[in-house]
């Protein structure tokens, strides 16, 4: 299935690399590549993920304390946050008009 990043989602996950990158070298790509598997299997199986609202699901991001937030639309998923499971529950919900 197709996917887009909300443009505020694809900000999150600028911001998290730059601050990945400045702790360690190589750990952004090592985000990079958590997020990508995350969405790689909402892509197989979006269904497989647990309800945050009425149609919001949540991905955990391996390693890393975040969680890819998505929204599945006719023949689209909408990545709606990457979002830090530690800091401002519920900011992204604006996105989505909750």
């Amino acid at each position: 299935m197709n996917y887009a990043f909300h443009p505020d989602a694809l900000a999150e996950l600028e911001n998290a690399t730059r601050y990945y990158a400045d702790k360690q070298l190589g750990l952004e790509l090592r985000l990079i590549a958590a997020v990508e598997a995350c969405v790689a299997k909402i892509r197989e199986h979006p269904e497989r993920f647990l309800f945050l609202t009425s149609d919001v699901r949540r991905c955990l991001v391996r390693v890393f304390p975040y969680a890819v937030l998505y929204a599945e639309e006719p023949n689209l998923i909408l990545i709606i946050a990457v979002m830090h499971c530690h800091r401002k529950p519920g900011y992204w919900q604006s996105r989505i008009g909750v």
